[in-house]
């Protein structure tokens, strides 16, 4: 493993409690910098953080007063990873449920404007700052039978972009990434047709790994990562190299 330069830094993770939020979190940790975790699982968050050595605090990311309250309890936040989403069902676009929909909106763009909305400020503020965004292959290819969650992470490189850009004269730098499938807890919301299909699409005919996102979510929270803001790094295996 490489070694990245975290070292005196503080970083934000939501979704931390499982997945790629957790392997991140452990990234970040490993690169000398300490984390505080971010996940509505009060019990997973308290179970991830003891082991990571890590901070949690218990937050709906969907909820403009719980993410306000959070980031009054965080001691500094050098970086924030927006990692918290959910997959919502995969269904035709004329069957899917209305509440489905607005609850993967919820959470996948609207958590991460509001938690980039009450930190910015704080970085801001503090001369400083790393900004980013999990979003997802789906948001550049649209997946079929995942409408929502497509239109989700495409808003979710949209929002990269110009916030990349309102913040360019800052030292503040705004970016995501675009996984394709990684097999973690995620896959419980996926049909087994579905994650057939996703694999199909790989040229490298695997599933990514946590570790390999985090590796590349970790050098983008450094200061090495300091000419790239609002830019989209691909982690697809071949699949979405545009």
């Amino acid at each position: 493993m490489n070694q990245l330069d975290f070292k005196g830094r503080h970083a934000v993770v939501t979704g931390g409690a499982t997945g790629l939020g957790f392997a991140i979190a452990k990234r970040l940790i490993d690169s000398g910098g300490s984390v505080t975790l971010w996940d509505r699982d009060a019990a997973g968050g308290a179970r991830a953080a003891a082991e990571l050595g890590a901070k949690f605090t218990q937050v709906d990311v969907a909820d403009a007063a719980s993410v306000q309250n959070a980031v009054k309890q965080a001691p500094r936040i050098d970086a924030l990873v927006n990692s918290a989403g959910i997959t919502g069902p995969n269904t035709k676009l004329w069957d899917y449920p209305v509440d489905a929909w607005r609850q993967v909106m919820d959470v996948n763009l609207t958590g991460l404007f509001l938690c980039c909305r009450e930190v910015v400020p704080v970085m801001r503020a503090a001369g400083y700052g790393r900004i980013v965004n999990i979003a997802s292959v789906a948001g550049k290819d649209g997946n079929p039978n995942a409408s929502a969650y497509s239109a989700s992470k495409a808003a979710v490189i949209a929002i990269t972009k110009s916030l990349g850009k309102e913040l360019a004269d800052t030292n503040i730098r705004v970016n995501c990434v675009t996984p394709a499938a990684v097999k973690t807890a995620i896959f419980d919301q996926m049909t087994p047709e579905h994650i057939a299909f996703m694999l199909s699409k790989i040229p490298m005919g695997r599933f990514g790994t946590p570790e390999e996102i985090a590796a590349m979510v970790g050098w983008l929270c450094t200061e090495d990562c300091s000419f790239s803001t609002g830019a989209v790094f691909d982690l697809s295996g071949g699949r979405s190299t545009y």
